[in-house]
């Protein structure tokens, strides 16, 4: 059988890889963008881990409405057409008996002709408020699994089925490091995501000395062109102390088999509140201060944010608040650290969460 996952988001089509490379017979087509960003050379990450999983990779260049005109954004409607046209192809090409789709823009035009060529669809929603593109893929799917209750509401009843979001095993096992870490004070891990975070990059470069004195620090910075953070970090370091240099571990992304270790060691984690890192965050018990995309569709990081926090996993920092504000909450959540992680203990809500990916594979082959 031949099953061809598309979408924007990476971490649970790896989980559920993961769970189909157990079942016999069943080949992989993977549909995504080897490069991140318009104009980027840097391949994406998701390339580079499909590829390291020895899964064929289609390349697809395609486009999106936005609510903001620009040239940007007009060229990228322009590119909508070339990524239908690629769809059909892609299709034809590999001729596969289930398309899987894990959102965006990108599983669009590959949906809607798997849908006229009665292929079955099944999608994957990550986040509380499902923007256009993954209502498109909803109106198409035959099953829709989503990772919170709360979304239900957007999509019809009888398709829907909530799973949690699938969780890459990676994360709970140790398979390669990095660098060797010698845990001699508290270790706060940074990330902004596969893209990395340029405003929490930002905040960092500000009070990196300060922190450096008390906490060892595992910062994964994104590796855009555009900003060139991890450059710049790396020059920051070169300049520190002795001491404090031996203290900062810098890295533009750890690929699946690295993210383990730097879990294992890490105290606290300060991130983005995407969904992905919302439910690793919670599967692996880890208090964080989390800092929310202000322009994510629907305030979706808002909403996780706040359900974290409600929870008593952790806090919220804005990006747009004093890098000052930002040392305070690291300094409190790390004298309050057992207060934390006791809540996850406490929390029954998401008892489920690590059965994701076998549920969405059961359901599939059912």
């Amino acid at each position: 059988m031949r099953v061809l996952i598309t979408g924007g988001h990476l971490s649970p089509a790896l989980a559920v890889i993961e769970e189909l490379k157990k079942k016999n017979q069943i080949e992989i087509i993977y549909v995504g963008r080897k490069y991140p960003l318009e104009g980027e050379k840097v391949l994406s990450l998701e390339y580079q881990e499909i590829n390291r999983l020895g899964i064929k990779f289609e390349n697809i260049v395609t486009g999106r409405l936005t609510r903001v005109l620009s040239i940007k954004s007009l060229v990228s409607v322009l590119k909508i057409p070339v990524g239908f046209f690629q769809s059909f192809f892609i299709i034809e090409k590999h001729q596969p008996d289930i398309i899987l789709s894990f959102g965006s823009y990108v599983a669009v035009p590959l949906v809607f002709w798997a849908f006229l060529l009665k292929i079955p669809i099944y999608t994957h929603e990550q986040t509380i408020k499902p923007g256009i593109a993954n209502r498109i893929i909803g109106f198409f799917a035959k099953k829709i699994f989503l990772a919170f209750e709360e979304t239900k509401k957007f999509f019809p009843q009888a398709k829907t089925l909530v799973v949690g979001n699938p969780i890459k095993s990676s994360i709970f096992k140790i398979q390669k490091k990095p660098f060797t870490i010698k845990k001699k004070m508290p270790v706060i891990y940074i990330t902004g995501g596969s893209l990395g975070s340029h405003s929490i990059n930002i905040h960092i470069k500000e009070i990196l000395s300060q922190l450096l004195r008390k906490y060892i620090i595992i910062h994964q910075t994104g590796d855009t062109k555009e900003f060139s953070d991890y450059q710049q970090l790396l020059k920051i370091k070169e300049s520190l102390s002795e001491s404090l240099k031996e203290n900062y571990f810098l890295k533009k992304y750890f690929f699946n088999e690295e993210i383990g270790y730097i879990y294992s060691l890490t105290d606290l984690v300060i991130s983005r509140a995407g969904a992905n890192i919302f439910f690793e965050l919670i599967s692996l018990k880890k208090p964080a201060i989390l800092i929310p995309l202000p322009w994510s569709a629907g305030r979706e990081q808002q909403h996780h944010a706040e359900i974290f926090v409600k929870n008593g996993f952790g806090e919220i920092f804005h990006q747009r608040e004093p890098s000052s504000k930002l040392v305070r909450l690291i300094n409190l959540m790390i004298e309050k650290i057992d207060f934390y992680k006791k809540n996850f203990l406490l929390n029954k809500d998401f008892s489920h969460q690590n059965e994701a990916a076998e549920i969405i594979v059961s359901n599939i082959f059912s």
